[in-house]
């Protein structure tokens, strides 16, 4: 483990507790109990590095869905190859070993998300392939695509329609959860499941998202 790795773990242990998301209590993550102490001092410490907040710390409503969907249909994803885009905290690629899938790979460009999302899984006893990188645009060897609210940004919600597209059309099964997003391009999705997801009253506009699991279209 680098110096730089193991300052990114002492700092998650240090200001997250285990807690387990109101909608899927099967999984227990390192999340944050304070949500504003939290983000500042994570803005201040990765400054420098001009990192992103941390996003990785929170059971997001689109994750929670995604990750209930996944948990609920082991037949989807057992014995599958699961790519977990901006994997986070890890919810949604534990979710899918959980599930049966033979393996999965989180992908997330914050560091500390990657290292965040190796401690989950070690906690639930799961293995997870994690990288750091931004695969937009890749051709991915992979079965299925999880990305769980991603449509939150109208330039990165267009850079990942045409992305999705491809994948879609060369065979990856892609699902998206999603607690209705305004960038969320619905022409080009099916709807699986909805939710009732208890979220943060701080992060969000109501202590309840009503989140949608969606499958991308092939054509």
């Amino acid at each position: 483990m680098t110096t730089a790795t193991a300052d990114r773990r002492a700092f998650i242990l240090a200001n997250t507790s285990r807690l387990r998301p109101p909608h899927v209590p099967e999984l227990e993550l390192h999340l944050a109990s304070e949500v504003h102490d939290l983000w500042i001092r994570t803005e201040e410490e990765l400054e420098a590095e001009g990192l992103p907040p941390p996003f990785w710390a929170f059971a997001w409503a689109g994750g929670q869905g995604l990750a209930r969907f996944v948990l609920d249909h082991p037949d989807r994803f057992a014995g599958q190859h699961v790519v977990d885009f901006a994997t986070g905290s890890g919810l949604v690629a534990i979710a899918a070993m959980k599930a049966g899938a033979a393996e999965a790979l989180g992908l997330d460009i914050d560091p500390f998300a990657v290292e965040a999302a190796r401690l989950n899984a070690e906690h639930n006893g799961v293995a997870l392939t994690l990288e750091r990188r931004d695969a937009i645009g890749e051709a991915l060897d992979t079965d299925i695509l999880l990305a769980g609210d991603v449509f939150y940004d109208p330039n990165f919600s267009l850079t990942l329609e045409p992305w999705f597209d491809r994948l879609a059309a060369s065979g990856v099964e892609i699902y998206v959860g999603d607690p209705g997003r305004f960038y969320l391009p619905h022409a080009r999705v099916i709807k699986q499941a909805v939710y009732e997801v208890p979220v943060t009253r701080i992060l969000e506009d109501a202590e309840v998202k009503r989140t949608t699991v969606w499958r991308w279209r092939a054509d």
